[in-house]
């Protein structure tokens, strides 16, 4: 048997760690994942998944991890994704409905935890902070801040958007380095127990309807979105507030990007809003307060033996529910092509190639829709405007396209580019 193929992934967020278990499994390679941290970690509450999401999820061999803690919406609501509501009197604007899966949802610290305990104790290395890589024709080197090193035949970085690799890729293309950039978004976050949400419903005559089905509630400059966690027990609630004064918006240097925040504060940035809205709102004891980052549109994914993934790569909005999909569709691409041993060991820059080709634009055209969504949902979108009408069938259809996106046609589209390389 030829050597085994050496595949180092740095950053053991959930498109790090769905990768490496994707690839445990095969004879033909040698997996190494890196961590900064002491223990798989990650911030954050509920994450809601897409059915390309769920389908990569599966594809990774996680479906049944993700399927014992998933949340669904309940019958007779099933399929619903969200209802779509307007924040001074929540009528009804129309709804959004994923066939088969409806609103899937997990806490994102749980999915990760129930993950990392199905990956070997051999494969992950603790404490290990990435700096570089370094390349030569048949390798790339990792450097690590404690002054180790590992090569590798082939790294894919899923160190987030704070990524300390994507630069090695851009210069190594003749791109400038691209940091993340302040949206002019932040996001009040937060958790309710769902008994008590509909007790202060029934309270102020609000209907409890609310409470069972997963919620959009927008507003001029700002909206609000509901979906239940932790079977049910839990509404994970996101409040964003938009500032539309300055066109380069500008995060101050030093401060971090999530603080705690005072139930007043969140309250007084929907004092205009109707009764719903501030109801809920006031369920929440101790908000979180997320100044909201995103990525230029990347050049490139990938250069030689070095690939970024995830939110090192395309990190975007959270306005369709879509970010972490991406990364696990990522993660399920990569781990397909490089399960064939033909492939892995034959021609791996080709492959990262055929990743970045075939990859790319989907993502691009995720994170673009994605602040285009925003636009929309703050009523900003000059298309929509305030026509409900249209605004309730635009919000019921935009995105089919990203939940019915076929992941194997893709993966047969990689094929083929690599054998069209094989003959040339």
């Amino acid at each position: 048997m030829s050597a085994r193929v050496r595949v180092g992934i740095v950053g053991g967020g959930i498109a790090g760690v769905g990768l490496a278990l994707g690839l445990k499994d095969h004879a033909h390679l040698d997996v190494t994942l890196f961590e900064s941290a002491r223990a798989f970690g990650e911030i954050g509450a509920g994450v809601s998944f897409g059915a390309n999401a769920v389908r990569a999820i599966a594809g990774l061999g996680m479906g049944d991890a993700y399927a014992a803690l998933a949340d669904r919406t309940p019958a007779p609501w099933d399929d619903v994704w969200f209802e779509w509501r307007h924040g001074d009197d929540t009528r009804l604007l129309g709804t959004s409905r994923a066939p088969g899966v409806g609103q899937s949802s997990v806490h994102r610290a749980d999915f990760l935890d129930a993950l990392a305990t199905r990956l070997p104790l051999s494969m992950t290395q603790f404490n290990r902070r990435a700096t570089h890589v370094e390349q030569t024709e048949d390798s790339a080197r990792v450097r690590f801040a404690d002054g180790t090193d590992h090569e590798a035949d082939i790294v894919i970085a899923s160190d987030g958007i704070k990524s300390s690799l994507r630069d090695d890729v851009l210069r190594g293309l003749g791109h400038v380095p691209v940091a993340p950039r302040f949206t002019g978004t932040c996001a009040y976050r937060g958790m309710i127990e769902s008994d008590r949400l509909r007790r202060a419903f029934e309270a102020v005559g609000v209907d409890t309807h609310l409470v069972d089905v997963p919620q959009m509630i927008l507003g001029l400059d700002a909206h609000i979105l509901t979906f239940p966690v932790k079977q049910g027990r839990l509404i994970n609630v996101v409040a964003f507030v938009s500032d539309r004064s300055d066109s380069d918006p500008q995060w101050p240097a030093g401060h971090s990007w999530v603080r705690e925040a005072s139930r007043r504060e969140m309250l007084e940035a929907f004092a205009h809003w109707g009764v719903a809205a501030r109801t809920l709102l006031a369920c929440i004891d101790a908000p979180t307060h997320w100044a909201l980052h995103e990525l230029a549109q990347l050049p490139g994914y990938v250069h030689g033996r070095l690939a970024l993934i995830g939110d090192a790569a395309h990190a975007m909005l959270p306005h369709q529910g879509a970010g972490a999909g991406q990364g696990l569709e990522d993660a399920y691409f990569l781990a397909r092509l490089l399960a064939d041993p033909a492939i892995a060991r034959g021609n791996l820059p080709g492959l990262l190639a055929a990743y970045d080709a075939i990859r790319r634009p989907r993502a691009c055209r995720v994170q673009q829709t994605s602040w285009e969504a925003g636009e929309l949902y703050e009523l900003r979108d000059p298309a929509a405007g305030r026509d409900d009408a249209l605004l309730g069938a635009t919000l019921e259809t935009r995105f089919d396209w990203i939940w019915q996106h076929d992941l194997d046609a893709d993966v047969a589209a990689a094929h083929a580019q690599l054998r069209r390389a094989s003959v040339v």
